[in-house]
């Protein structure tokens, strides 16, 4: 899953680069920090935040798939 958000964040901004995925195990659940460059950050959000909320859709598939829980933070 790490890859799939870093993936896709890669594609949507101007400096690959600064793109950095972090995996935080809290418990029970899975928490995927998304760490982007302040001018790709409204890119990676989106308008109304509708490419944030997509990502965060296909993260919950894919965990709901492998029967875990992660959530994805946008930092």
């Amino acid at each position: 899953m790490k890859d799939l958000v870093e993936y896709v964040a890669k594609s949507l901004v101007d400096d690959p680069s600064q793109v950095h995925v972090t995996t935080v195990d809290s418990g029970s659940s899975t928490v995927l920090e998304l760490q982007v460059a302040p001018e790709d950050m409204g890119r990676v959000i989106g308008k109304s935040g509708r490419v944030a909320n997509a990502m965060r859709v296909l993260v919950r598939v894919m965990a709901t798939k492998q029967g875990k829980r992660v959530t994805l933070d946008i930092v």
